[in-house]
């Protein structure tokens, strides 16, 4: 689908078209997921413009592809068609476990923040959270793929991992969390 016009005045009446034509409420849970989907992209591309190191700044970007594929798949009710390929899962394991493997063990909770871009990380990573909460409501009343489920847990867990690797390698410190306080 290619976006020819922005303005269309369809939905000055609350309704909106999925991928494959089909009208519905802008109140329907698979809209509902396709906006957070957006969301987290856009936190993403939020979190990438104070990231100073390019290697970073390409997976992220790489990440909001995957983002827009994954929307791609929610659009088309009943579709089979996969635009959001297994192999991207792996990826996301793989630098996760890169980037893990030069982190201290974590010996408790830590307090999201850091520095700018750790901040905005972890503010990403809550926004994912909360799309995965809603793409598992809507797979509550649709048989659709697992993976997608996979898929965002996979990458909370990556972006909780680059706060934390991204924190430890530019020497700020992590504030753990204080029981006592």
């Amino acid at each position: 689908m290619r976006i020819t016009k922005v303005t269309t005045k369809t939905g000055d009446k609350g309704q909106t078209a999925l991928g494959d034509g089909t009208n519905v409420s802008k109140s329907h849970i698979r809209i509902e997921c396709l906006g957070q989907l957006d969301e987290l992209s856009a936190t993403i591309g939020f979190a990438c413009v104070s990231c100073k190191d390019e290697k970073l700044v390409g997976i992220l970007q790489y990440l909001q592809n995957d983002l827009l594929n994954f929307g791609g798949e929610v659009s088309i009710p009943d579709s089979n068609e996969i635009l959001l390929s297994d192999d991207r899962l792996i990826d996301i394991e793989n630098n996760l476990k890169e980037m893990n493997s030069n982190l201290p063990p974590l010996i408790e909770f830590i307090l999201p923040g850091g520095d700018d871009f750790s901040s905005r990380i972890h503010i990403a990573r809550v926004v994912c959270r909360r799309v995965e909460r809603k793409i598992v409501e809507l797979l509550e009343v649709e048989n659709r793929a697992e993976r997608w489920i996979q898929y965002l847990n996979r990458l909370s867990d990556f972006l909780f991992v680059l706060a934390r690797f991204y924190t430890h390698k530019h020497e700020v410190d992590e504030s753990q969390w204080n029981r006592s306080k």
